[in-house]
């Protein structure tokens, strides 16, 4: 006899797989959404790491593309030579607060980090980082450390030089608007000099005299930073104080004393100039040279001769003044050992704001030879300038022309050494940044510390990158219009397709 099932019993026997099904299918699918999210979360932190490794290996190997309008941190032949021959590790301390970093000086300390394994740099805030101004403390009212500052140094030479914003920019100047103008900026020319400067085994170094109403450092201070970025040392020197020992090797600069040297100074100097020291002196028109007898007999030593009053432009020739100012003398450049290569390339544009003048070289003993570098035109007369002058006109008896206004000599000394000396009749040719922006002036002063100190040239034609992004014109737009135009159209060209096929199905 069949067993009769109940129809209730017989519902909930059907119902039980029903519920079992869905269960399953959610188990499986909360299987399948945590592999999924673990696939996600594993898929996710391998690219995170491979971008930090990537752009750990983009900083250390440079690979990053330079993209800006300028080429800001793209360096020049001239750098990555400095770089094969630097011989010493170089570290760089770039001065920098979190949050005010200059990024493209940044990124270009990675890539000279990336191209040579002897640089170094790592970011630090003076503020919380004071004993760097104490070890890195100098004398020059130039290199007061801040923020915004790099210190380039190198331990085994026991060198340093500081950058500050001021080295990072170059200006030009606008004769027509007598203004200065933002020029380009220079930060790999000026990391590239203050490497090659700390890295350099030996660095001849110029003393500038003091004590006897010389130039003073702040009258200096250009002079000095651009000697400087050329591979010399500048130091101060005071005969009587005796705490720095002058050497042959080193160039001693004379800038427009207005007191004599002593007749004890003056034996010291001789004993220098006797073992083959060079000396760079400016004396101007204002300089009492007749109340300096020593100091006299040391220009004379050397065949220069200075004349006593102002040398004054003729009207007759124009071409050797500027701007109808008869005393801004456009002096015209000789060739000679230190100015054939100036004189060869063109760069013989120089500015004398008041010179003296001195007796054109002639001929003299066979131990001397002394050459006119600059010289003034030949109907330029003297006038000399007292309490009771009230004109720069031309009067009778005043002295004509022409006159060197600036010279050069070789001398054989007696112990059988050279020594070399320069002098100029107007001292801002070698101080004054704003005479230096108009003319070739930075190009003599370098030839002339070449000649004094027998140096190799030293050549860093790294070019400024340009500083302000060039302004849009017609032509830099057409790209941008072509595709503003060209992106709508192939947008709807696609559509366009893409509906018709739509409409066919």
């Amino acid at each position: 006899m069949m067993k009769q099932t109940n129809p209730r019993d017989q519902k909930t026997s059907q119902k039980g797989p029903k519920t079992q099904k869905p269960k399953k299918m959610q188990r499986a699918r909360l299987r399948a959404g945590a592999l999924s999210l673990a696939l996600l979360l594993v898929g996710a932190a391998a690219l995170l790491t491979l971008c930090a490794v990537t752009d750990h290996l983009e900083q250390k190997n440079g690979w990053r593309r330079d993209m800006s309008f300028n080429e800001m941190t793209t360096q020049s032949e001239t750098t990555l030579e400095v770089l094969r021959e630097i011989k010493y590790p170089v570290h760089i301390y770039a001065l920098f607060s979190k949050g005010n970093e200059d990024q493209p000086l940044l990124e270009l300390l990675n890539r000279y980090a990336a191209e040579s394994d002897l640089i170094t740099w790592e970011q630090t805030d003076i503020g919380l980082n004071p004993l760097l101004l104490e070890r890195y403390r100098t004398s020059s009212s130039e290199d007061v450390i801040t923020n915004n500052s790099l210190i380039v140094t190198c331990d085994d030479t026991s060198r340093f030089r500081v950058l500050g914003p001021q080295d990072f920019i170059s200006y030009s100047y606008d004769v027509e608007e007598g203004v200065y103008s933002l020029g380009g900026l220079t930060y790999e020319s000026s990391i590239t000099a203050a490497i090659r400067y700390v890295t350099q085994e030996t660095i001849p170094r110029a003393m500038l005299l003091q004590g006897h109403g010389e130039l003073d450092a702040d009258s200096t201070a250009a002079f000095a930073s651009l000697i400087e970025s050329n591979d010399v040392e500048v130091g101060y020197y005071n005969i009587r104080a005796q705490d720095i020992v002058l050497f042959p090797e080193d160039l001693l600069v004379i800038l427009s004393p207005t007191k004599d040297l002593g007749d004890d100074e003056l034996v010291i100097i001789q004993d220098f100039i006797s073992q083959g020291g060079s000396i760079l002196m400016t004396c101007d028109f204002t300089d009492p040279v007749a109340d300096m007898p020593n100091w006299a007999s040391l220009m004379r030593y050397y065949g220069f001769l200075p004349k006593e009053g102002l040398v004054v432009a003729s009207e007759e020739e124009p071409y050797t003044y500027y701007d109808e100012n008869r005393i801004y003398l456009l002096p015209a450049m000789q060739s000679t050992e230190i100015t054939a290569d100036l004189v060869a390339a063109g760069a013989n544009a120089l500015l004398l704001a008041g010179s003296r003048g001195f007796a054109m070289p002639e001929e003299s003993d066979r131990d001397l030879s002394t050459s006119a570098v600059l010289t003034s035109g030949s109907r330029a007369y003297l006038r000399v300038i007292t309490d009771s002058t009230t004109t720069l006109a031309q009067q009778e008896g005043d002295e004509m022309g022409p006159f060197a206004l600036a010279l050069q000599a070789r001398r054989i000394t007696t112990d059988g050494y050279v020594s070399r000396a320069f002098i100029c009749g107007c001292s801002t040719i070698l101080t004054s940044a704003t005479i230096w922006s108009m003319t070739d002036s930075q190009e003599l002063i370098v030839r002339v510390l070449e000649y004094l100190l027998n140096m190799e040239p030293v050549e860093l034609e790294i070019i400024p990158k340009v500083a302000m992004r060039p302004q849009l014109s017609p032509r830099s737009a057409t790209l941008g219009t072509a595709l503003a135009v060209a992106l709508p159209v192939i947008v709807f060209a696609v559509a366009a397709v893409v509906l018709v096929k739509r409409k066919n199905l």
